[in-house]
């Protein structure tokens, strides 16, 4: 959706603005994902629905957030979009911000009275997501708006395991200088430095971070049962020396 002209003429055919079906749900979830701001102002002057559920990201407001598009948020907002409607892809619309690193549209979001801690979603909350992207501008943004360094659930558990699962030294700091818990266990990988171990990026500097920090070198749980046997399955010969260094 994308032709204004097109909706213009469909609309004056007869069509259903708030009709559902399909992908999106219904034609407003749609052109908010598509971010065609003409589109979306005409749909919501022919009487669509701006709250309507359903579709791949449960409204459109959520499409909007994931999307990172600034001016559609607003226009939603404006027009009484429930900034903490739940359901869709994300859950929440500040989730999706925080998973597509949109601070601008995440701000956005805040003021208008999203709950910092709404839980939800494959990522668990908005700090978590932005964990997960090494994103340490939205982090701390979050952070400062009341995020729970030690919140639970997800896929990650917490959001110090996400950041260390992404092998980002600099949100991993930001999160244990606000508190998070270096042995808070949960999640795909058990617990931080098992997550930290098992990293893509293969970063060693956020290992030893969490050991620094008091991090238990010999805690078990996760997919590898400890640190020390993610480290031997990656193959990384220098985290394993470190580990046995520290005790494992």
């Amino acid at each position: 959706m994308g032709n204004e002209s097109v909706v213009r003429l469909l609309l004056a055919r007869g069509a259903q603005v708030n009709s559902q079906g399909g992908e999106y749900g219904n034609a407003l979830q749609a052109a908010t994902d598509k971010g065609n701001e003409a589109v979306v102002r005409l749909l919501l002057e022919r009487g669509a629905e701006v709250n309507a559920q359903g579709g791949f990201y449960g409204n459109a407001l959520q499409a909007a957030a994931c999307n990172g598009n600034e001016s559609v948020v607003k226009i939603l907002l404006e027009r009484g979009a429930e900034v903490n409607a739940r359901g869709g892809r994300y859950e929440n619309a500040l989730e999706a911000a925080a998973d597509r690193g949109s601070e601008s549209v995440a701000q956005l979001l805040l003021e208008g009275g999203a709950e910092v801690n709404a839980q939800g979603g494959g990522k668990g909350n908005a700090l978590q997501a932005a964990a997960l992207k090494g994103n340490s501008i939205g982090v701390q943004r979050l952070l400062e708006r009341g995020a729970e360094v030690n919140a639970q659930g997800g896929y990650y558990g917490n959001a110090l395991q996400a950041a260390a699962l992404h092998g980002s030294r600099s949100v991993v700091k930001l999160l244990l200088e606000h508190g998070a818990e270096v042995n808070a266990q949960g999640g795909c990988c058990g617990n931080a430095l098992q997550a930290a171990v098992s990293a893509l990026s293969r970063s060693e500097s956020v290992v030893r971070l969490l050991l620094e920090h008091g991090a238990d070198v010999n805690a078990q749980g996760g997919l590898d049962g400890n640190a020390l046997q993610a480290a031997r399955r990656k193959e990384n010969d220098s985290v394993v020396q470190l580990l046995l260094k520290y005790g494992a």
